[in-house]
């Protein structure tokens, strides 16, 4: 079979590069994204090899662009992304490249600390601005002033009305028995010390009681909110802050207070007490800010322009830059030979694409202007070589799904070809819906459309990614939930009558309405005698009490046909790989027990299940009356357990036809023979075998290792017991056979979950059809209208989201749980490990998620 059906045949070459052509031929090779080297330095440190100077000036060039692209972003301009990827730089342009990135980073870095010591100013400047506004007001409501009259010997204290009478207790607590004791001398004025500064708005409650509790009530606090917020120079951000002046009397207090603010965090600021003085200072302030915001605007200009330049070419710089390093790190899994002018290296590439890597080696020995031509050697080797598995757009999302259980084994049966129609078409049996799978299909559409656009896009978001990676896995799934939603006559829970149904209904429109316990009976003359031609008949929508009887009759048997039939599927593949794999044991002594065991049990019930459906019928007579049929599970039971059957009506045959007896009493002793040669066949065999050969290990047709041809003769469960123990042998063989024979009971089994969703989705369809969509549309007149929207629409959200999102995910998994565990393991190991090429695409791709996700 060709490569669609098994992995690449891999080679293992050596390659000798000149050194002075080593970094365009690895560079041509990059681009080429088909060679998987090996390291041969693993004993090396990383800080050791040849290479690491040059990694890590990469690396030092990765971090100023990072560093640039941080300042792009935050300023929100667009990065010039043009989809082509440049050719990887020649090692002299590096310096180049070094000097670009300095200077345009010690620009930046310039003009970022011009402009936060800029901003910083502009900031101190504007809270004094505030704070002479502020207090100007504080000043003009109150400025409590005690004076004596020595005329008429009594006290007079003065005050303008500040704020309320609160305020007047605060100032005459602030005053204090002292003040007055002291002020008692005649014309002696109380003089009083103040502070003003600016404080985060959020800090204000707290900063308060400190200073009440600290200075004992004994200071007077004023605060008024800035009402627009001001912006952090530091990070940027948005700051709400407050101003607020303290009065208080003495130098004591004076210490207290500014201890006070500085642990708070508060800004202090100068303000003078005359208001000619706080009015020049509020000009000469205004003045300054006016002067600092256009040298701010400049700044920002200048800025501006200089990452502007710098988004033309980020990505392409990104790009030229991983490119290098990821050569010199290449490099670095390489050889000196002894002359230190030649570099060696191993790696595994695919044999149909030697001479393409030919081709590629000769054009980076052309470009880097060597005379002596590289040398690709093919070498015979004992490891097993990476699995290459060649896809394109349609079949990768087909691959992930088989690679997410287990990368295969080297040339082994690769199931994604036949998983492209058996994946779709199982979902869609549990999915089957005509309108459910119209709206899925409709979505994968528009994704294959605008794929091109979607693909440029580059989001970050992993779900969309998902969901656009299996764009083609979504638009079949659709396809084929249509064609089982035509097969149940299927759409929102409703039926169509394309072809007009093959039953009469001789009730009337009442009782077709209302009677829920009507049944339809194919004894009678309601039915025409012949089948629907298409799907299942639109008049099971009226038959409430028989319904589900019929179809979950229908879809348990189907159910089970199509199980067996994807199991015995899976056994003749495993046929493929031991011949493949010329593993002559595990072909006679496993595939063909196992499938005798498959058949002569399982698809023995399906057989019967079509003998049923074909013999028996309603309008028969006995004995092939539908109530002389047997049940197919009991009938099945009798037979594992050689039960005799129970007595049956009068006219009616124990069996469905001659010789069932017999053929079933074989067929059970031909599966259970089956057992011990699955269970003792292939060990004895090799215990025979390295008897006659007097040696162990031997080597044979059953026990190679290493390379034949480029194959390794040696696969599953016989091609590598050379150097086991017999114990061992017989304990797995022993495992893989309970395996087997239980698996095919408790997988046959399994198949039903494809009835109980389908069952599921159907009802969920049904209930919000008449919980919900019937509401609106039993309303008449033009509210009917009005209401009938409203319901359309929350029928529309709940059908999305729970029909087609939610229970579209659960068949999902349930098709994916089915081909996993039930198809694949029967022959598939998935032990081996993922052709990892060497592709800048690939590092190129991962360092651009790994860039965004450091700036997230």
């Amino acid at each position: 079979m060709g490569s669609l059906f098994r992995s690449e045949e891999m080679t293992l070459c050596q390659l000798f590069l000149q050194s002075e052509a080593a970094y365009a031929c690895v560079s041509e090779l990059g681009e080429l994204g088909l060679v998987q080297f090996r390291d041969l330095n693993p004993d090396v440190n990383a800080f050791q090899r040849k290479f690491v100077n040059e990694v890590r000036r990469c690396d030092e060039m990765e971090r100023k662009l990072r560093y640039l692209e941080k300042e792009i972003k935050k300023d929100g301009i667009p990065m010039l992304d043009t989809g082509e990827s440049p050719e990887a730089p020649q090692p002299r342009e590096m310096i180049d490249l070094e000097a670009t990135f300095e200077k345009l980073e010690n620009e930046l870095r310039e003009v970022n600390q011009n402009a936060e010591a800029l901003k910083r100013n502009f900031l101190e400047l504007t809270e004094l601005k505030h704070i002479l506004r502020k207090t100007q007001v504080f000043f003009d409501e109150a400025v409590p002033t005690i004076s004596y009259n020595t005329t008429s010997h009594y006290k007079s204290r003065r005050y303008r009305q500040m704020a309320d009478n609160q305020n007047e207790d605060e100032q005459a607590q602030l005053l204090g028995e002292d003040a007055g004791v002291r002020a008692s001398q005649p014309g002696q004025n109380l003089k009083l010390g103040f502070v003003a500064g600016v404080i985060s708005r959020e800090k204000l409650p707290a900063f308060e009681r400190m200073l009440w509790r600290a200075c004992r009530g004994n200071v007077f606090l004023r605060q008024a909110m800035i009402e627009s917020p001001l912006e952090d120079p530091s990070n940027g951000d948005q700051v709400y802050k407050s101003v607020f002046i303290i009065f208080f009397q003495g130098d004591q207090l004076k210490t207290r207070v500014k201890k006070i603010c500085e642990g708070f965090r508060a800004t202090l600021y100068p303000c003078p007490e005359a208001p000619a003085d706080r009015r020049e200072m509020a000009m000469g302030v205004m003045t300054r800010i006016e002067d600092l915001n256009t040298v701010l605007g400049q700044t920002q200009d200048h800025r501006h322009r200089v990452l502007v330049a710098a988004a033309k070419n980020l990505k392409n710089w990104f790009v030229k830059v991983r490119k290098i390093k990821a050569i010199y790190h290449t490099l670095n899994l390489f050889n000196l030979d002894v002359t230190q002018k030649c570099l060696i290296a191993e790696c595994w590439v695919p044999v149909l694409d030697i001479e393409t890597i030919q081709l590629a080696l000769r054009r980076g020995t052309e470009r880097s202007g060597s005379s002596v031509p590289p040398i690709l050697n093919r070498m015979q080797t004992f490891e097993n070589p990476p699995t290459y598995n060649r896809t394109n757009k349609f079949t990768k999302a087909f691959q992930a799904l088989i690679d997410a259980y287990g990368v295969a084994t080297y040339r082994e049966m690769n199931p994604a070809p036949y998983t492209i129609i058996t994946f779709p078409f199982l979902f869609a049996v549990m999915f089957g819906d005509l309108g459910h799978g119209a709206i899925m299909a409709l979505f994968g559409l528009w994704m294959i459309r605008k794929e091109k656009g979607l693909a440029a896009q580059k989001t970050d978001n992993e779900i969309w990614n998902i969901f656009f990676g299996g764009r083609y896995i979504i638009f079949l799934m659709g396809v084929f939930s249509m064609y089982t939603g035509l097969i149940y006559n299927d759409i929102f829970s409703k039926s169509l009558n394309i072809f007009g149904s093959h039953w009469e209904v001789n009730y009337n429109k009442s009782t077709v309405l209302e009677n829920k316990y009507l049944q339809l009976n194919p004894e009678t003359s309601d039915y025409l005698g012949t089948p629907y031609p298409f799907g299942m008949d639109p008049i099971w929508q009226v038959a409430g009490a028989n319904k589900i009887i019929f179809q979950n009759a229908y879809k348990m048997k189907i159910s089970i046909i199509f199980g067996v039939i994807h199991m015995i599927f899976g056994v003749a593949m495993s046929y493929h790989n031991h011949t493949y794999f010329k593993n002559r044991l595990s072909l006679i002594f496993e595939f063909i027990p196992q499938l005798i065991f498959l058949l002569f049990l399982f698809f023995y019930m399906v057989l019967l299940m079509f003998i049923k459906w074909n013999r028996y019928a309603a309008t028969n007579k006995p004995p092939y009356s539908a109530s002389c049929a047997p049940s197919i599970l009991i009938t099945f039971i009798d037979m594992v357990l050689f039960n005799t059957p129970k007595p049956v009506p009068e006219g009616c045959n124990v069996y469905m036809f001659g010789g069932q007896h017999f053929f079933q009493v074989v067929f059970v002793l031909v599966a259970l023979a089956c057992i011990p040669v699955m269970l003792l066949g292939k060990p004895l065999q090799i215990m025979k075998q390295r008897k006659h050969a007097n040696v162990q290990p031997i080597t044979g047709s059953d026990a190679e290792v290493g390379m034949s041809n480029g194959q390794p003769a040696g696969h599953g469960a016989g091609g590598h017991h050379d150097e086991e123990e017999m114990s061992e042998i017989f304990i797995h063989q022993g495992i893989h056979t309970i395996e087997y024979v239980l698996g095919s009971v408790s997988h046959t089994a399994s198949y039903l979950r494809l009835w109980a969703l389908s069952l599921a989705h159907a009802q969920l369809a049904e209930v919000l059809w008449n919980m919900v969509l019937s509401i609106g549309l039993k309303q008449e007149g033009w509210f009917g209208g009005i209401m009938l929207t409203i319901v359309f629409a929350f029928w529309a959200i709940l059908t999305v989201g729970i029909l087609v999102l939610m229970e579209g995910l659960s068949a999902f998994l349930h098709t994916l749980r089915l081909h996993w565990v039930e198809f694949q393991s029967k022959f598939y190991q998935g032990t081996g490990y993922a052709f990892q090429p060497f592709s800048f695409d690939a590092i190129i791709e991962n360092g651009g998620a790994a860039s965004s996700a450091e700036n997230e």
